[in-house]
């Protein structure tokens, strides 16, 4: 056996590195935890501000995946050809369905909401000609 690497390893760099990736991953869980712990600082202690901070650490933690552990680090620089467009669309595609998703409930119907798994205002009374039927508590629609 020859001490030389193998050519498709030869710019890995070895164990350690790997370790310290691991490592790394180890301290942005950490990170994570840290959000919802009693440390988390009160001055940044909003829902929106975790959830920015926790995807930006997902990202991260994904992104030393996919280059280390997945290679794509080594890879030749076809791979950027690949994964931008990917990206970028399916960055666009999530934001232009936020919208849609996020504001879902504005325009619903009556009927919609009173079948919402989540009581809403308007649905605190229900809408005058329904009776409940007794047994299985469902209200009725007209329906003889």
């Amino acid at each position: 056996m020859s001490d030389q690497p193998h050519a498709g390893h030869s710019g890995h760099g070895g164990l350690g590195k790997y370790i310290a990736v691991f490592f790394a991953l180890c301290f942005l869980t950490l990170c994570s935890f840290w959000t919802y712990s009693d440390l988390w600082p009160k001055s940044l202690d909003n829902d929106a501000t975790k959830r920015v901070f926790m995807m930006a650490v997902s990202c991260l933690k994904a992104l030393l995946v996919v280059l280390f552990f997945m290679h794509l680090l080594w890879e030749a620089n076809w791979k950027w050809v690949l994964t931008i467009p990917a990206s970028l669309m399916s960055v666009f595609l999530v934001l232009m369905l936020v919208p849609d998703v996020g504001l879902r409930m504005r325009k619903a119907s009556d009927e919609r909401l009173l079948h919402a798994a989540v009581p809403t205002a308007a649905t605190a009374e229900a809408p005058a000609g329904e009776k409940e039927v007794p047994g299985d508590g469902h209200a009725d629609h007209g329906q003889e």
